[in-house]
């Protein structure tokens, strides 16, 4: 069994565009961040949380759900994008483009 010295604390956190959670849990070496995030019971303030499929990452890193957490880690857990954003990036640069806010050779902006 292992000795609550050994344990160390790590956070769970999600993000919502106007509410977040952080959740502290004391894990022990060898704890999976997918453990982690169970552990943390995140899905009770966020039901829609599909730990299946939900991705992990540590400071903005993606991980995956098997790979061991180290004391000084976070688990983060990302929502799935809405849209590409190359895709948005260049329709937007399009619209300028038909709009003539854009020169269409150079793509620099028209005064």
């Amino acid at each position: 069994m292992t000795s609550e010295t050994e344990q160390f604390a790590v956070d769970v956190i999600y993000a919502l565009p106007k509410q977040q959670k952080i959740i502290t849990v004391m894990v022990a070496p060898g704890t999976t961040f997918i453990d982690a995030v169970i552990q943390s019971n995140i899905v009770k303030f966020f039901p829609d949380i599909d730990l299946d499929n939900i991705k992990l990452g540590v400071f903005s890193r993606v991980v995956k759900h098997d790979d061991v957490i180290q004391p000084g880690q976070r688990v983060e857990l990302y929502r799935p994008l809405i849209a590409d954003p190359k895709d948005v990036r260049r329709k937007r640069a399009e619209k300028a483009k038909d709009e003539g806010r854009i020169n269409k050779i150079t793509g620099a902006k028209v005064s």
